[in-house]
């Protein structure tokens, strides 16, 4: 699948300093140190291909990006995968709600989200890539759990062949990335496309892998496994392995992925037989009007929308730095007034020119600090109202910031994604 043109990337020289991302298994802020050598792998899941691109799908993209920028500025080689929903429930029921071909919805909002992703300045992916097209691998995954003993049989009322289904009981995974108990999991497991009272499971938690051929759904020829088509978690163990290897460095996204996405995700890889991630990160549920921002609530506002509004993309981008990543906010147009000015402010100063180590020394300080957005923006806000270099210390960067780079549009720019100059 194709992604969308990146933009220039034109980094500061290697800081050298390690990015510290807070690990939700951990629960603690730790340096991410790749386990491959001068090459960081970071997988960031990708959209179901409908109601795209919400302020919550670009939330968990800024984030991931900012991820990918800090991890640059240390000095690594980055490698990112993506991957896209496109054969998932939700989906084909909103393609069948529509009247339209499921591959047809897909194609539209694939697009609508490059176009988005391009418009944010977010840089793409090195492996994008959808369930459709990862078919032969996402089959010959689950054939190998069958053969290792960790699938099983349900039988089927509606289908000629019966659903496979991964058994938990055997690796004891189960809550890994999470540290979730039953009644957590229950709380959500069926919003979140599990079927805990499904009769015939093993597990109340076991996780579909492979869903036999029902009548106007797409399906695949999978030998042993009967024509039909894949659970939602498998896929990402398929593409993460193709495109990273495992176990990768670190796994991104939203806080609604947790559980059960990312804990059983883990607990597929656990069940092959190798680790999935060293760390896991997720972005905070960005609300509107009271309520999550979510596509059954309706309350969804469109990055597209905006800018055919005429909002510049970068002011998007600054009202998603004033909130820490991992934080839950309220979208509001109040907000957006606000980094609209700010944006004509920044540039303003930019203007000017000149050469300000400190304030660079506090951007990059601040990126890597679990992406303290909020710390570089006041870094900003005092650097484009000063007009001086008087942000940050000597601290800040180890090298002594008389010898640091000094062109903050570059470095905002670099670290942030944020365009200040023409």
């Amino acid at each position: 699948m194709q992604s969308w043109t990146s933009p220039s990337l034109r980094p500061l020289p290697a800081s050298g300093v390690p990015l510290r991302l807070h690990d939700t298994r951990t629960g603690r802020i730790a340096p991410v140190i790749p386990s491959v050598p001068g090459r960081a792998r970071l997988y960031v899941c990708g959209i179901t291909p409908y109601d795209a691109t919400h302020l919550g799908h670009a939330a968990t993209y800024h984030a991931a990006d900012l991820m990918r920028r800090a991890l640059h500025d240390t000095g690594y080689e980055v490698e990112m995968a993506q991957n896209v929903t496109d054969v998932d429930d939700p989906l084909l029921e909103r393609a069948d709600r529509d009247g339209v071909d499921w591959q047809e919805l897909t194609a539209s909002q694939v697009a609508l989200f490059a176009e988005d992703m391009e418009a944010l300045r977010v840089i793409a992916p090195e492996t994008y890539r959808s369930v459709s097209e990862a078919m032969d691998e996402i089959i010959a995954v689950v054939s190998a759990l069958r053969e290792r003993g960790r699938a099983y049989t349900v039988p089927t009322a509606d289908a000629a062949g019966d659903d496979w289904y991964l058994d938990l009981s055997v690796d004891g995974a189960l809550g890994d990335v999470s540290g979730w108990n039953e009644a957590q999991m229950l709380e959500v497991f069926a919003d979140r496309g599990g079927d805990p009272d499904r009769e015939g499971k093993r597990g109340r938690f076991d996780p579909l892998l492979w869903r036999a051929e029902r009548e106007g759904e797409p399906a695949w020829e999978a030998g042993a496994l009967g024509r039909g088509r894949p659970g939602w978690h498998v896929e990402c163990v398929c593409i993460a392995e193709e495109g990273l290897g495992l176990p990768f460095d670190v796994q991104a996204g939203g806080s609604d992925l947790i559980f059960p996405h990312h804990d059983l995700s883990a607990a597929h890889s656990v069940a092959l037989g190798r680790p999935f991630a060293t760390a896991y990160t997720h972005s905070g549920m960005v609300g509107h009007e009271g309520e999550k921002m979510s596509k059954s609530l309706g309350n969804l506002v469109f990055v597209h929308r905006l800018v055919r509004d005429g909002v510049d993309p970068m002011a998007i981008r600054l009202v998603l730095m004033a909130h820490h990543y991992r934080s839950d906010w309220e979208w509001s147009d109040d907000e957006l007034e606000t980094a609209a000015v700010r944006l004509e402010v920044y540039r303003a100063a930019a203007r000017r020119r000149g050469h300000h180590p400190r304030t660079v020394a506090a951007l990059r300080a601040a990126l890597r600090d679990d992406l303290d957005t909020a710390s570089a923006l006041a870094a900003l806000d005092a650097w484009a109202s000063s007009g001086e270099g008087t942000t940050g210390s000597t601290e800040a960067d180890p090298a002594g910031w008389q010898d640091a780079p000094g062109d903050v549009p570059a470095a905002v720019d670099a670290l942030f994604g944020i365009a200040l100059t023409s």
